[in-house]
């Protein structure tokens, strides 16, 4: 059956405001991706000029949302202002046909939701059940190929045309939820941390994503602002109704020094959760690239992690490194061959991955992708190597297919 598409009206999308679907022209060339951004009005009628369209059956669900919101209102004898000033756009729901779709996809169509609703802030709509739908997705899409997910979020922390905040909370969540299952945390618990995880800079979105792309270091009003999201967001979430106090707590306290903690102490769970994020924050900031620095490779990046304060390796740390491993799949690795190539599986051992060559020791981009063992001799990981010093491109999702 093919696939009808509508003229999509551009002028009732916000300005920097993530998109929730694809955006076409009528030849079918992709104008726009999900998530991505009308930049201002002269893009706007640039769009505009290509006769911008949708799919029918994402058109339907966008207005949907949009016509319930209203009628929700409506119902509820709210004010014609407030009725009016229900905003597009809503998000999707849920695909039902999500099996059918690759995980790259999947995880991109997370990524628009949950963006959507982070930029959309305190104007949000039906805000704790869009939440929910994306700790459920993400959940089920981290329970069954959790190292694919790995490999796909951090293949998107590379892309800056992508969002950089929603997928640094992304990876954060999944980071934290990887981490704190061996400690048998409850799954009130992990869900709590996968919240906080996901919205803990809800209070600074567009900001993080503006400074991701500025050449330059952030002003003394960025630092403030910076500075003062820990409880900004705290208070958004408040006026959303999130009445979890663990998550708030850990979302109030992410930026805050930690004492140190006795791992298994069930009165320091809290403090656990706390440190946990905090490490996977750190970890997933220090492994990003922005447009003023590179991000650090992953053996530097976990080595920032695994050392406390006192430059002493802590319990967290070296719980986070032996979960995750040295080099988290889709970072990129130099081999004892002299060949460059991306991890694709953790591996028993915390510095022996799965590894696909890319680059060949004379540094020509190898015909195809090859297996290494890096358990033997001549193929072991040496070295960790700057995403953005790798110029080999490749569909992550046909990477793991091979797999």
């Amino acid at each position: 059956m093919s696939v009808m598409y509508v003229p999509f009206p551009l002028d009732q999308v916000a300005l920097r405001a993530p998109l929730p679907v694809n955006v076409w022209d009528p030849d079918g060339t992709l104008l726009l991706r999900k998530g991505e951004i009308i930049r201002d009005e002269a893009h706007r009628v640039l769009l505009e000029s290509h006769l911008p369209m949708v799919q029918e059956s994402e058109f339907r669900q966008w207005t949907f949302r949009y016509n319930s919101a209203i009628d929700r209102k409506f119902r509820g004898n709210e004010s014609l202002q407030v009725i009016a000033g229900v905003t597009r756009p809503m998000g999707l729901e849920p695909i039902q046909a999500d099996q059918q779709r690759t995980l790259a996809e999947r995880w991109l169509d997370v990524h628009a939701v949950l963006s959507l609703l982070l930029y959309q802030g305190s104007e949000a709509q039906d805000f704790l059940h869009r939440l929910g739908q994306v700790e459920e997705r993400c959940a089920a899409l981290l329970s069954a190929r959790v190292d694919d997910s790995l490999f796909l979020l951090v293949h998107m922390l590379q892309d800056r045309s992508i969002g950089y905040s929603t997928t640094h909370a992304l990876l954060c969540a999944a980071l934290s939820r990887e981490v704190s299952q061996p400690l048998g945390r409850t799954a009130e618990h992990q869900s709590s941390l996968f919240r906080a995880a996901l919205t803990m800079n809800i209070g600074m979105t567009r900001l993080q994503d503006e400074l991701s792309l500025r050449p330059v270091q952030p002003s003394p009003s960025d630092r403030q602002r910076i500075d003062a999201h820990p409880l900004a967001a705290v208070e958004l979430l408040h006026r959303h109704g999130v009445r979890d106090e663990t998550c708030l707590k850990l979302v109030r306290h992410h930026h805050r020094e930690l004492p140190p903690i006795g791992l298994m102490a069930e009165a320091e769970s809290l403090l656990v959760m706390a440190h946990t994020l905090k490490l996977a924050d750190v970890y997933v900031a220090r492994l990003s690239p922005r447009a003023n620095r590179r991000g650090l490779p992953p053996n530097h990046a976990a080595r920032d992690v695994f050392l406390g304060a006192d430059g002493q390796p802590s319990p967290m740390g070296a719980l986070f490194i032996k979960t995750l491993g040295i080099y988290i799949p889709g970072s990129y690795v130099r081999l004892a061959s002299g060949e460059v190539g991306v991890v694709v599986r953790r591996g028993r051992k915390a510095n022996a991955p799965m590894v696909y060559a890319l680059i060949s020791r004379q540094g020509m981009p190898l015909g195809e992708p090859i297996l290494r063992d890096t358990r033997d001799q001549g193929c072991q990981v040496v070295t960790g190597v700057e995403a953005e010093t790798v110029k080999v491109r490749f569909q992550p999702g046909k990477l793991l297919a091979r797999v």
